[in-house]
């Protein structure tokens, strides 16, 4: 698994947006800055995620950009699978893989199935409410000074 900028940005926004959906559609300048993308850049990422489903936008002068359903329903691994792909660090761990002879004695596969299922596991099981809640409680811890 490789994060790109590109998956990078995407994460980036969708837990911004969760961090802030109780507050309605943001534009594209809001959330570049709260994330510090360009805003270019942000606009195509932000024109993906909506077709993947993850956020909609509406149009106009009061217009934006928001979750197109509850942050809580987003996982880790939907965002970074629909935008930088599969999660799998070798395509040989697929059962249909077929394009090598060593397959069932190799001794990385199974080492690779494992590392698969481990980062399948963290990613599938985190939603975007989780670290929304984390990114509130961070926010909140006094801070003491003399």
């Amino acid at each position: 698994m490789k994060i790109t900028h590109k998956g990078d940005y995407a994460l980036k926004a969708i837990l911004d947006m969760s961090v802030h959906y109780d507050e309605g559609l943001a534009t594209i300048q809001e959330i570049a800055k709260r994330i510090d993308a360009p805003g270019k850049f942000l606009e195509q990422v932000l024109l993906e995620l909506k077709k993947g489903g993850f956020i909609e936008s509406r149009r106009g002068k009061i217009g934006g950009y928001q979750l197109s359903r509850p942050p809580k329903q987003i996982t880790l691994g939907q965002v970074i699978r629909f935008v930088d792909g599969p999660l799998e660090p070798i395509a040989c761990i697929n059962e249909c893989y077929s394009d090598c002879g060593d397959l069932h004695q190799c001794a990385f596969r199974l080492i690779w199935q494992q590392v698969f299922q481990a980062t399948s596991n963290i990613v599938d099981n985190i939603t975007f409410a989780d670290l929304a809640k984390k990114i509130e409680a961070a926010s909140k811890v006094p801070t003491y000074s003399i």
